[in-house]
């Protein structure tokens, strides 16, 4: 028996997923179980009829009239032994202090669960329902309502007597009955009424929609959203009522109060039981199939779904079909559905079965993903929620995440995942290290092994550099480039490499790769070698970096050959470590490179290689004429003579005129320009720089047989040489190539000087004037004289103390000030005064603008 009970238990969760939807991708809302332990003892001898459902205990009767109180868990807490006969219905107040039961044998009971109240009452009817005031824990609220043929309510009075009156009768019997603050909610055989127990009103009626239906076996199902939310679920029919407030102009002989419906919809099947949750509901649905073998209705496992009710249908959100025991013989009556408001939990409650629906928590969403092999969703759910997850670790779920990665054959994605997964745990690490290594995919996890915090044993990371030595050469060399030299064994990659070089010596990944273990383990000479060797960039990073010039002195002309450009700025750049002598001698050899040197150092410094500036006009000479003229131009330790017998040999005109030129002998450059050259622009251009008169007579002497010459000499002597010089020298009917131009020329260059002239004239004028103006002003603004001012003669101060005597003061436009008896008498052959201090100091004498005289 016992064996069965476990099968049923397991198999409830798998019958949950056995509907319709049962390949859909959507994760249940809801999750179930059995309600065990004592339970399971009540219900293998008796059934259950009824139960209610208190955020601390539940509330069980039965068909043999008990009463259990159960914990959550089901196990039992209190028996009662009611009646011989079916328990219809109990009801609890929101305390949980007092309970009211009735009977099929018209028994009603009213208890305190903690207090010896009671209230016993036998009627000659079944009761099929009762309901106590949510409040009946308070004295001014023990009232309680009972139903049968007639809804009755009970109120105890001041002598703590009872007392019933007739709230409703004549429409059949009473069969569901919901209390909520003031308001109660029944139904009976025409529809479900509401009344309002404070103003003594009923206020509304809502007929019932599919009369065809017999109301014992398809009752209405009633439940509260909230205070002024009523939920009616009949037949395949639902109602939203919500009780409003009548104003006060409409009510007349009204209730204040009237209900209005906000939704109303049909659902596929037959209404259990109703529970809100949130904004939607929660629906138990009996449920009836036609056999496609027998062609005969037959009575299917109940369905409990979620919908969302809209104003006039509803959305499914989720679906689920249950397999309770029992529920081939169950009628509609024979469920119904408790809720717990507090903690979102059902309780669907059968003859032979309780299952309670729970909200599917975090734990029960990552369980979901993993089923559904979303493991990146799990993951990322674990990680949101980590403190409220309770039977999930991350780190389990992630390592299931490696290995179904690893399953799939994605070995990149799941070598990728190891860095957020692991972390710092290296035991991890290298057991997942291990793992790819048995099946042959230790590449796939090199590029994300950590380099830093933490470090893994030096072995593992020595197995995948072998791994790549023996059938990948460029990955082991970005591997020996990318990890730090110190995560590993040096000298033993060291010797790997050389062996690998014994088979291909002339490998240059090789080369390069054991270059840079050779620097790791700072055995920069080989390391250099093998770079000059191959030629390699990083050849000048690894010399600064670690000062090798000692070991680069004899290797100099190797560094040009390679890159002269690098090699003479790093050569340069340390004067101090490698001298301007050595580098020269070393390129004694190549004389093109020890240009490249010595240019590049006259560039710097024009005095630093003086000593080497004559060998230097042979090299410019040689590889480099255009720079030949630049570097005579700004040398000041170059041999003029060795220069110009040079020059003069390879005949190198520009260079020797300009060499002519700076030795003295100007009239034989400008004579090697006009025959050399025949150009007069450059002649005229020499002239000019020379700016001397007989380079000027020469000029003209050799033009003035040359007709084009003239023509330039016309054109550009304007300014310098007077035009009627070599106008009146040109031979009678000698024809001169655009002569009226020319004249035209020198005539606007004259006009153009005698508008020069009359301009700058102007503006001289002008400044004058407006000086003067500025100076007029100057002297006309008056001087202040105080205590302060002394006179530049005495020294005393310029006002007397007493200033009733008499005083005579002299103030110059200079702002030096003298009492008038301090300065000397005009003469009669000077009667002007100045300023002795200024005349002195030969900055212009200011004649007095004001005398004071009091």
């Amino acid at each position: 028996m016992a064996e069965a009970e476990e099968q049923e238990t397991e198999s409830l969760e798998e019958s949950t997923d056995e509907s319709e939807e049962e390949e859909s991708e959507e994760e249940p809302k809801l999750k179930y179980e059995r309600l065990s332990n004592g339970v399971t003892e009540i219900l293998q001898k008796d059934a259950a009829s009824c139960m209610t459902v208190h955020d601390k205990f539940l509330a069980l009767g039965t068909h043999y009239g008990k009463v259990y109180l159960l914990d959550v868990q089901g196990n039992i807490t209190q028996k009662f032994d009611v009646s011989p006969v079916k328990i219809n219905q109990i009801s609890l107040d929101e305390s949980g202090e007092h309970m009211g039961v009735c009977s099929e044998d018209g028994k009603v009971q009213v208890f305190g669960l903690y207090s010896g109240e009671e209230f016993h009452e036998t009627f000659d009817c079944p009761i099929k329902i009762i309901a106590v005031h949510p409040h009946f824990v308070k004295s001014s609220c023990k009232q309680f309502v009972t139903g049968g043929k007639k809804l009755l309510l009970f109120e105890r009075s001041w002598m703590s007597r009872w007392k019933s009156s007739v709230l409703h009768e004549g429409e059949g019997n009473i069969r569901s009955v919901k209390w909520r603050g003031h308001l109660i909610a029944w139904a009976n055989n025409m529809g479900v009424k509401i009344f309002d127990i404070t103003s003594k009103q009923r206020i509304t009626n809502v007929p019932r929609d599919d009369i065809s239906l017999r109301p014992d076996m398809y009752p209405c199902s009633l439940c509260w959203k909230d205070s002024v939310t009523l939920i009616i679920g009949w037949g395949t029919s639902v109602k939203i009522c919500s009780v409003k407030e009548r104003h006060a102009s409409e009510m007349r002989d009204l209730p204040s109060r009237y209900v209005e419906i906000v939704s109303q919809f049909e659902t596929e099947f037959y209404i259990s039981g109703l529970a809100p949750l949130c904004d939607q509901l929660v629906v138990l649905s009996y449920v009836k199939e036609v056999s496609e073998k027998t062609e005969r209705e037959y009575c299917a496992r109940p369905r409990l779904d979620i919908i969302q009710p809209l104003s006039e249908t509803c959305e499914e959100i989720s679906s689920d079909a249950l397999t309770v025991r029992g529920f081939q013989e169950n009628e509609c009556r024979d469920y119904h559905l408790e809720y717990s408001e507090g903690e979102s939990l059902f309780y669907i409650v059968s003859p032979r079965d309780i299952v309670v629906a729970k909200e599917r928590d975090q734990d029960d969403h990552i369980d979901w993903l993993l089923e559904k092999k979303k493991y990146e969703e799990a993951l990322m759910a674990a990680e949101i929620s980590q403190k409220n997850i309770k039977r999930h670790k991350i780190l389990d779920i992630g390592l299931a995440y490696i290995n179904h990665l690893v399953e799939k054959g994605d070995y990149d994605i799941a070598a990728r995942k190891c860095q957020k997964i692991l972390g710092k745990n290296t035991a991890l690490w290298e057991c997942e290290v291990y793992k790819f290594k048995e099946i042959g995919q230790l590449k796939a996890i090199s590029p994300y092994l950590p380099r830093g915090d933490p470090i893994l044993k030096p072995l593992i990371y020595e197995m995948i550099l072998h791994e790549f030595l023996e059938s990948d050469y460029e990955g082991f060399a970005t591997l020996i480039r990318e990890w730090p030299g110190d995560l590993y064994n040096n000298s033993v990659i060291v010797q790997a490499v050389r062996d690998h070089l014994k088979k291909d010596s002339q490998n240059r990944t090789l080369l390069k790769t054991l270059a840079e273990l050779y620097t790791y383990d700072k055995n920069y000479g080989n390391a250099l070698e093998i770079y000059l060797t191959l030629r390699h960039k990083d050849v000048f990073q690894l010399i600064h970096k670690h000062n090798l010039f000692s070991s680069i002195k004899d290797k100099i002309v190797l560094l040009m050959d390679f890159d002269s450009e690098k090699a003479v700025d790093m050569l340069l750049d340390n004067e101090d470590k490698i001298s301007i002598k050595k580098v020269v001698e070393e390129l004694e050899d190549r004389p093109e490179l020890q240009h490249v040197y010595l240019h590049k150092l006259f560039k710097r410094d024009h005095h630093k290689g003086q000593r080497y500036h004559e060998k230097q006009i042979s090299l410019y000479a040689e590889y480099d004429r255009p720079n030949l003229l630049p570097f005579l131009r700004d040398s000041t330790h170059c041999p003029l003579e060795k220069a110009l017998e040079i020059c003069q040999q390879r005949n190198f005109v520009e260079e020797t005129v300009y060499l002519l030129s700076r030795m003295g002998n100007s009239r034989s450059a400008l004579k090697m320009i006009m025959e050399e050259l025949q150009d007069v622009d450059k002649a005229i251009e020499f002239a000019k720089e020379q700016d001397d008169g007989e380079l000027w007579e020469d000029l003209i002497l050799y033009s003035i047989d040359k007709p084009p010459f003239i023509t330039g000499l016309l054109n550009n002597i304007g300014t310098h040489v007077d035009p009627i010089l070599l106008i009146h020298r040109i031979k009678e009917g000698m024809e001169i190539p655009n002569l009226r131009d020319s004249l035209v020329k020198i005539l606007q260059d004259y006009n153009l000087q005698i508008l020069l002239r009359e301009g700058c004239k102007k503006i001289l004028v002008a400044d004058s004037l407006s000086l003067l103006k500025k100076m007029h002003r100057t002297q006309m603004k008056g001087v202040l004289v105080d205590e302060e001012n002394i006179c530049e003669s005495c020294l005393s101060p310029i006002l007397p103390s007493d200033a009733a005597k008499p005083f005579s003061v002299v103030v110059f436009h200079c702002r030096h000030m003298f009492h008038k008896e301090c300065l000397p008498v005009p003469s009669m052959s000077s009667p002007a005064q100045f300023c002795g201090i200024c005349s002195a100091k030969h900055r212009g004498p200011g004649s007095a603008i004001l005398e004071m005289k009091k």
